[in-house]
C-alpha cells in the first residue's frame, strides 16, 4: 500500500482521535506531510511480516510539551539528523520508520520523515494511542531496553544517551528537551524486525486511516465515530473551565464541560498530563487510563487537543478500550492510574455505569 496526499486528511483525523489530546497538534503537521509527499512522492506503508529479520526499524517521534510543539514548529533537517546518527552508531542503513505513538502529530509526522528520507513507514508503533513518557511503550513492556536515545532538535543539536534503563531514558531525554525549549525529535528503541515481532502494536496507521474515513462525509459524524470505536458517549456540553500549565517538558491541567442537551444536569472534570488521563463525575471516575479519552467537536467530531482547548467549545466526550496489552499487569504498572499518581483502582470502561 502506498500513502498518498488523498490520504492525509482521514490519517489526521484519526490520529487526532487516538492522540486523546496529546500527541501534538495534528494541525502542526499536516503542512509539512503535505509537502513532503508533493515534493517526494508516495510512501509505502509495510507490514512488519514484510520485513526481514535483520531489518532495522527506528521509532521517530517528536517530544515536548504540545503547547510549545504547536508554536515552535520542527525544522526539516532533523529527520536527516536523526537518521545520519542512528546509522552512524548502527553501522548499516534504517529499513523502515515507525511512529513511536500513533497519536496527535506524531502519528502524521513520521509519514513526512519517511517521505523526506525516501524510506518506508511500519504499519505499527508503540502505543496504540498517545502516553506522555518514554517508558509507556509496548517495547518497554515487551522486555526491550531503551539503552540508545538520540535527539536532534530545531537549532542542530545532536545528542545520543546511553541510558541504563526505561526510566533513565525517560529523565535525561526530558531534561535535553526542556534545554532545547521544551520541544525536539527523537529516535530511540531501535530494533530488529525479529526483536519488534511481538513488541509492537501492529495495524495502527490503517486503524487511523479507518477511524478517519468513518467520519469524513457522515451526516452524524460523532455517532459515527462512537460506533467505530465501540466507545461511551460521556458527555455533551460546554467546555466552562480550562486549566493548564507547562513545565518540565509537560502540559498539566484540566478540563471542566458542563452538560447541555440530554447530558443537561451534569458535568464531569477531565485531567491531564499531555493527554487525557482521567475523568471525574461527581468526584467519581468514570474513565481513566489506559483507557482511550478523547474530546471532539460536538458538530463535526475533529478532536481537540489539549493545547487547543478553549472555554465556550460545545464538545463530546468519548471513552472506550485500550489494546488489551495495557491491561495486562505488566501495561498496568507502567500506564495504570497509578502511574500518573491517581491512588485508584482501574476500571474498564465498559464496566461503568454512569456514562451515556
Amino acid at each position: 500500500m502506498q500513502l498518498t496526499e488523498s490520504d492525509l486528511p482521514a490519517l489526521a483525523r484519526g490520529c487526532a482521535v487516538l492522540g486523546t489530546g496529546g500527541g501534538g497538534s495534528v494541525e502542526t503537521a499536516i503542512p509539512s506531510a503535505l509537502q513532503a509527499l508533493r515534493e517526494h512522492g508516495p510512501v509505502p506503508l509495510v507490514r512488519l511480516a514484510d520485513l526481514d529479520d535483520d531489518a532495522l526499524i527506528v521509532p521517530m517521534s517528536s517530544i515536548g510539551a504540545p503547547t510549545v510543539g504547536h508554536e515552535m514548529l520542527a525544522s526539516a533537517e532533523q529527520p536527516k539528523r536523526l537518521r545520519e546518527e542512528v546509522e552512524r552508531i548502527a553501522g548499516r542503513p534504517i529499513s523502515a520508520i515507525m511512529a513511536g505513538e500513533i497519536g496527535g502529530s506524531n502519528g502524521v509526522e513520521p509519514l513526512a520523515w519517511a517521505a523526506q528520507l525516501g524510506l518506508p513507514m511500519l504499519d505499527a508503533d508503540g502505543m496504540g494511542r498517545a502516553f506522555p513518557e518514554l517508558q509507556m511503550v509496548s517495547m518497554h513492556v515487551a522486555g526491550l531496553t531503551s539503552d540508545l536515545v538520540i535527539l536532534a532538535d530545531v537549532v542542530g543539536n545532536v545528542a545520543a544517551l546511553r541510558p541504563i534503563d526505561a526510566i533513565w531514558s525517560e529523565r535525561q531525554a526530558r531534561a535535553l528537551c526542556v534545554a532545547s525549549g521544551a520541544s525536539t525529535m527523537m529516535a530511540n528503541y531501535l530494533m530488529s524486525g525479529a526483536q519488534a515481532r511481538g513488541a509492537v502494536i501492529e495495524g495502527s496507521v490503517s486503524a487511523a486511516l479507518d477511524i478517519g474515513r468513518a467520519t469524513i462525509g457522515h451526516a452524524d459524524p460523532v455517532a459515527a465515530l462512537t460506533e467505530r470505536l465501540a466507545a461511551r458517549r460521556l458527555l455533551d456540553g460546554k467546555i466552562v473551565e480550562v486549566e493548564r500549565n507547562t513545565g518540565g517538558g509537560f502540559v498539566r491541567g484540566a478540563v471542566v464541560v458542563d452538560g447541555t442537551g440530554s447530558y443537561a444536569g451534569r458535568m464531569v472534570r477531565i485531567e491531564i498530563q499531555n493527554e487525557n488521563l482521567v475523568v471525574f463525575e461527581s468526584g467519581e471516575v468514570v474513565a481513566s487510563v489506559p483507557d482511550l479519552i478523547t474530546v471532539v467537536d460536538t458538530q463535526t467530531a475533529e478532536a481537540v487537543s489539549t493545547e487547543t482547548l478553549r472555554y465556550g467549545q460545545r464538545v463530546s466526550v468519548l471513552a472506550w478500550a485500550c489494546d488489551p496489552l495495557w491491561r495486562t499487569p505488566e501495561g498496568m504498572a507502567v500506564v495504570g492510574p497509578r502511574a500518573f499518581g491517581y491512588h485508584i483502582d482501574y476500571r474498564p470502561v465498559e464496566e461503568h455505569v454512569h456514562v451515556g
